[in-house]
């Protein structure tokens, strides 16, 4: 048997309180009244009630912590206020404490059941909204993150309980693993997901340009700096600031981010002000920074401040049961993007897919559907729309094995793997440089010289 909403009504007029709660009775509603506010909160207590109807002396002081402990105990609870004072700037005031819809008296019974309406319908999209969002990650897996292996319910756990704290997280594992998305699936847990989340690719910025980045800087600090900036410390204050490819963090800025994870403090470049903030930092890398320490390159002791919970994401050849899963999300969610009807993935297709290797992990089989699905002239995914690198995964090493078992010299068989894996990458990601040098481990200007001198073309 369906339940039948409930609504409350608190009005100490008796004649309005009978009237109000005879009309929504006759439009099948189970009513409970009530002529004072007390009253009101020990039912409220007894009794699950969908939508409030109440008389409130607003914004007197009564009627402010009446309307707070509503909103402080019964959150999800849909309020409509009915009051003699309709100014714009008491309806506004209201809002801000939790009140959905303000009728001014006197009013019509119509309205009344327009306003109650219009609240019921959006609190069934609210409760379909979560079933969604419940079906999805029980499907394909957690806060956009997809995957039901054992290793990646590890992970989720992890997040769920580490989003609950405002610990440093150290996110690490090769690119195209999923880092940026578990960075949000925290934030977006956390006591902080209404406040900003900002992001920082510490490899893509210059070592000139990245302490301003972080820190701001002073008008006249150097040259063309012709006003006062806010650094990404400043603008997540009170949130999160994620720092993607820790690792590529110049040793001079190193020290000054050592000091703000200790002391919650720093200047402006060219400034004097010392300026406080509160943030809680979320780390990624795809370097081993351990090695990166033995080489000089990277502060132990910033190591250990940045490595308090640390969370590594496996590379997809090493939780091939998520192959499929993805497979299935990515057909799902492209084809809609792309406004496309497709049926789904042939197994010859999945098959392929499943024996590939996947150098790119997670984002190189994004690329892959994407592609797939933009080419599409049928309904149905099938081997000749992969990529030959998937469709002659076999032969592509046997042809690369055979020409190196050829040679003599180990420089040349390097060489000539070298190349031929280069050459495969970026293909895969389409002749996309950057994206091609992350998925390498080498930063890009390595890559074009590589390509240079190993004859590449592009």
């Amino acid at each position: 048997m369906k339940k039948r909403t409930k609504i409350m009504v608190v009005e100490n007029d008796l004649a309005t309180k009978n009237v109000i709660g005879g009309a929504l009775v006759a439009e099948g509603y189970d009513v409970v009244t009530t002529e004072t506010q007390k009253e009101a909160l020990t039912l409220l207590a007894e009794a699950s009630i969908d939508i409030l109807v109440a008389d409130i002396n607003f914004p007197k002081t009564e009627g402010v912590n009446f309307l707070r402990e509503i909103k402080q105990s019964f959150p999800e609870m849909k309020v409509i206020l009915m009051s003699v004072n309709g100014s714009a700037d008491s309806i506004a005031y209201a809002m801000q404490e939790g009140v959905c819809d303000c009728l001014t008296k006197p009013f019509s019974m119509n309205k009344l059941l327009l306003v109650v309406n219009r609240l019921l319908r959006m609190r069934a999209l609210e409760v379909e909204n979560v079933s969604l969002r419940k079906r999805v990650g029980e499907q394909y897996g957690f806060g956009g993150l997809v995957g039901r292996s054992p290793r990646m319910l590890q992970i989720y756990d992890t997040i769920e309980t580490v989003s609950q704290t405002d610990a440093t997280v150290l996110i690490s594992g090769e690119s195209g693993t999923g880092k940026e998305l578990a960075a949000n699936a925290i934030h977006l847990l956390s006591n902080r997901k209404n406040a900003p989340f900002v992001k920082v690719n510490c490899a893509a910025l210059p070592e000139t340009l990245l302490e301003t980045e972080l820190f701001g800087h002073e008008r006249g600090a150097f040259t063309g700096a012709i006003r006062q900036r806010r650094g990404r410390f400043e603008l997540a204050d009170t949130g999160t600031l994620f720092l993607d490819e820790i690792g590529d963090l110049p040793l001079s800025v190193q020290v000054k981010l050592l000091r703000v994870l200790q002391e919650r403090q720093f200047e402006r470049v060219g400034g004097n002000e010392t300026i406080s903030v509160d943030v809680r930092l979320i780390c990624a890398t795809l370097k081993d920074l351990k090695n990166e320490i033995q080489r000089g390159a990277f502060r132990e002791d910033l190591y250990y401040r940045l490595n308090v919970v640390p969370i590594s994401l496996p590379p997809l050849k090493e939780r091939k049961e998520d192959i499929l899963p993805l497979i299935d999300y990515f057909a799902t969610r492209i084809s809609k993007k792309m406004g496309k009807k497709v049926k789904g993935v042939s197994e010859e297709a999945k098959t392929l897919l499943y024996k590939y290797p996947f150098p790119g992990n997670i984002r190189e089989l994004e690329n892959i559907m994407e592609r797939a699905i933009a080419l599409l002239k049928g309904d149905m995914i099938k081997p000749e729309d992969l990529p030959d690198d998937v469709r002659d995964q076999g032969k592509s090493q046997s042809i690369v094995c055979e020409r190196i078992m050829e040679l003599k010299q180990l420089g040349e068989a390097v060489s000539i793997f070298e190349k031929e894996y280069i050459q495969n990458v970026l293909k895969a990601t389409k002749g996309k440089k950057g994206q091609a040098a992350e998925i390498l481990g080498i930063s890009r200007k390595n890559l074009w010289e590589k390509i240079k001198s190993l004859e590449i073309e592009i």
